[in-house]
């Protein structure tokens, strides 16, 4: 593929440093030191709705027992977490589940440049833990009424649905249809901004979440079973 026809939703980058504080290269390196320390069955990644899940109640509940790490960075694009999992997220770690959830940021990139660039993502994964299994969780609607952003995200979703069936190693989560209601509406009570989800807006995310990570969890062996000469 030349340079010109390259998807610009697959090239990975840093985000820059406009602020001038070095927060996100920051974040990076701690997950990168993380990568050290734990040995996880799950790793979350992604953008915001990934890094503000651990601040729920329900991440306690559900998802602290499954020994995860979560990498999420508000703002991120799928190039932003492709240069991530390139430097060092996935040193040193095994995981038996990767959750991704990532996209809705991509605001200057069209919906297949979004459903290629997460699937980039997926082939790294592939690539470099090729016994894990992964969860592709759907972009949710966004908006409090019908809107250009929202139909890109539910295209996005489909072309994902199209390609994770055809990788017997991933799967596609898409909860979007739960959050709308008859009328087309989002409720701030799920969606406080029409984007970022509420404590009672993770819930619905969680627990079939968490039902389809118990599944795989008990479908894999161990690491150590798998390894064996």
């Amino acid at each position: 593929m030349s340079h010109e026809d390259r998807n610009p939703a697959a090239n990975p980058e840093p985000v820059e440093d406009v602020q001038g504080d070095a927060r996100w290269m920051s974040q990076h390196n701690r997950f990168v030191q993380e990568c050290k320390d734990a040995e996880p069955d799950v790793l979350f990644v992604g953008d915001s709705m990934v890094q503000l899940m651990q601040q729920q109640e329900v991440w306690k509940e559900l998802f602290s027992p499954l020994h995860v790490l979560n990498f999420g960075i508000a703002g991120d694009t799928t190039c932003n977490v492709l240069w991530r999992l390139q430097n060092g997220e996935l040193h040193n770690i095994k995981p038996k589940v990767v959750v991704v959830w990532v996209g809705t940021t991509n605001y200057q990139h069209t919906a297949e440049q979004v459903s290629g660039g997460v699937m980039e993502i997926v082939q790294l994964l592939i690539n470099q833990i090729p016994h894990t299994k992964i969860i592709l969780l759907g972009l949710l609607p966004r908006g409090e009424r019908q809107n250009p952003l929202r139909e890109k995200n539910a295209k996005v979703n489909d072309l994902l649905r199209a390609s994770a069936s055809r990788l017997s190693s991933v799967q596609l989560l898409d909860l979007s249809s739960g959050f709308t209601h008859s009328d087309g509406t989002i409720s701030s009570r799920d969606m406080f901004d029409y984007l970022h989800l509420t404590s009672a807006g993770y819930r619905k995310v969680a627990r079939p979440l968490h039902d389809l990570l118990l599944q795989i969890l008990e479908e894999t062996p161990d690491e150590k079973q798998t390894t064996l000469p």
